[in-house]
């Protein structure tokens, strides 16, 4: 091959690598005044992200309600609701713009959900279901303590 075309490939190679770390990795985020990283987002992937996290907090909620109760089988239901099976489908554009720490927490709060249905289920033992739940919250302190949101249009 000629020498122009190992140029051209390697360019285009550093491009795309380039772009998956910053859409893969580093998102579309700035320092906030507060300290926090705000990602930048559009108003509907804001509100989308938002509403993610008020179904996780009423989620906890009912998830708490119900063990308080003993009644194990609705809260696994509802932990299950703030599950993997609760992300729907969440756009590529917006994604991108999340940055892997952020996207780790979100992963793992989901799978942390799904974990405590299946032993609220399997278990059920309302003591081992908030301890779990306990535990669960930290994620969404370490995500309020880190970032915020801001829409950009």
């Amino acid at each position: 091959m000629c020498k122009f075309c190992w140029t051209v490939l390697l360019l285009l190679l550093l491009a795309i690598a380039g772009a998956v770390y910053k859409f893969g990795f580093v998102g579309s985020v700035v320092q906030a005044p507060d300290g926090r990283m705000a990602l930048q987002l559009t108003t509907a992937e804001r509100n989308l992200v938002l509403a993610e996290m008020r179904a996780f907090v009423v989620a906890t909620q009912a998830v708490l309600a119900a063990s308080n109760e003993e009644d194990m089988q609705a809260a696994a239901t509802a932990a299950r609701k703030a599950g993997m099976a609760a992300q729907g489908q969440v756009p590529p554009g917006l994604v991108a713009k999340l940055p892997m720490e952020f996207k780790k927490l979100g992963f793992d709060t989901h799978t942390k959900f799904d974990q405590l249905a299946l032993d609220a289920e399997q278990l059920g033992d309302p003591q081992h279901t908030r301890e779990q739940l306990a535990a669960l919250l930290t994620n969404c302190i370490a995500c309020h303590a880190t970032y915020s949101l801001v829409a950009t249009d």
